[in-house]
């Protein structure tokens, strides 16, 4: 109490400024490991950290003793296990876009929607099957482990070539987090809902599925007829309209839309002009 009773006015200011720049970049470093296996890493290093608490709360000696030589080399062994987080970190602090403005977002944004309505114009005219899905706030680490490893940077040319029939990759999902494709033929969850259309097959319930479970945004395009679904929440458009779509994508993918924002208090997007709702 006397420490802050004693505080002067420029001092009061000066710890503000430092508590908030610190929990700042705090919060920047959580965006970067959110959805990636660092989250896991985290969780056991708690668990060491843990451990040794106990050890030394309780004078174990000799798991006292392997903690700390555990810790001792502790701060090479993150180095090497966060080595891929900590140069995407680096990549991001050279660009100035780990504390980007919104509109370097919103440009990037609009770049990926781009390649990915160009992609999915050219499966839907020769009517190839194909199901997108995009990471948001939930991390999809586990379904992205069930599929193939790729890390690679969204481009229409890569997803056309994923989905072209009796490939490889054709038969699955693509998971998309930010501006990489994580990985191909990914397995989802299918949709249990008594309620959906007859109509729809495996991809398409798998779209909503997926989105039952998470925050995630999905879209189909059928074999059959060509035609380009949207699903989220729950909820699928069919037939969606490229208008519709782009407008929709920008929407749930932009963290700073302020229609996003305003979403609570606005009609569900499958009421709006654009589609038929199913599901």
């Amino acid at each position: 109490m006397n420490y802050f009773a004693d505080l002067t006015w420029k001092e009061w200011i000066k710890d503000l400024i430092d508590i908030s720049v610190v929990s700042y970049i705090i919060y920047k470093l959580i965006l970067l490991v959110r959805g990636t296996r660092a989250v896991q890493l985290l969780k056991g290093i708690i668990v060491l950290v843990a451990t040794w608490a106990i050890s030394t709360w309780f004078n174990l000696y000799t798991l006292k003793w392997l903690m700390n030589q555990m810790f001792t080399f502790g701060v090479v062994t993150i180095l090497i296990i966060f080595q891929p987080e900590l140069r995407r970190a680096l990549e991001q602090l050279g660009r100035g876009s780990l504390f980007s403005r919104s509109s370097v977002v919103e440009r990037d944004i609009s770049d990926r929607i781009g390649e990915i309505i160009k992609s999915l114009n050219y499966m839907a005219k020769r009517k190839i099957g194909a199901l997108i899905v995009f990471e948001r706030n939930t991390g999809l680490s586990d379904y992205i482990e069930s599929g193939i490893q790729m890390e690679s940077i969204v481009s229409s040319e890569l997803l056309i070539n994923i989905f072209i029939p009796n490939t490889p990759l054709h038969d699955g999902a693509v998971i998309i987090r930010g501006s990489q494709i994580m990985a191909a033929g990914c397995y989802l969850p299918l949709s249990e809902n008594p309620f959906i259309s007859k109509e729809l097959g495996t991809r398409h319930r798998a779209a909503i599925g997926v989105t039952e479970v998470c925050d995630a945004v999905s879209i189909v395009v059928s074999e059959e007829t060509g035609q380009i679904s949207l699903a989220v929440g729950g909820m699928i458009v069919r037939d969606i309209k490229e208008e519709s779509l782009i407008s929709k994508l920008f929407e749930e993918l932009n963290p700073n839309s302020k229609a996003r924002e305003r979403q609570g208090a606005k009609k569900p997007f499958w009421k709006r002009k654009g589609g038929k709702q199913h599901g």
